[in-house]
């Protein structure tokens, strides 16, 4: 079997396969937040958000630092560039398919539109 291992990608991806986690980014593109803050935002407790920050901050998409008794939340300096050249290629891909399918369909109503005149 083919294995297509792409550690980085497989991290992003599986963050930011849960809605919570893509809202905390979301969160913290307007601005950085304490855990306790974003927390009380997604109406969670404390340790669920730590688990959810924690699986961002594997995938390198958010950073935490400690001020004081505070742990702040920022989003990583590393963007989706990969991801989204990851799923571009992947666009291209189904749109080529999707119009030789759509011209395969053309083609066969034309021949059956050319076969019912005769």
């Amino acid at each position: 079997m083919v294995q297509y291992a792409s550690p980085p990608l497989d991290l992003s991806f599986a963050a930011l396969s849960d809605a919570t986690r893509r809202g905390i980014i979301d969160q913290l593109g307007r601005g950085d937040a304490s855990i306790t803050s974003l927390a009380d935002k997604f109406q969670m407790t404390l340790t669920g958000m730590k688990k959810h920050v924690q699986v961002l901050e594997r995938a390198g998409l958010v950073v935490t630092r400690k001020v004081g008794r505070v742990r702040a939340c920022t989003l990583g300096k590393r963007g989706l560039e990969a991801e989204a050249e990851w799923i571009e290629a992947h666009r291209k891909l189904f749109e080529a398919r999707f119009e030789a399918l759509d011209e395969i369909i053309s083609e066969m109503k034309q021949e059956e539109s050319d076969g019912s005149a005769s």
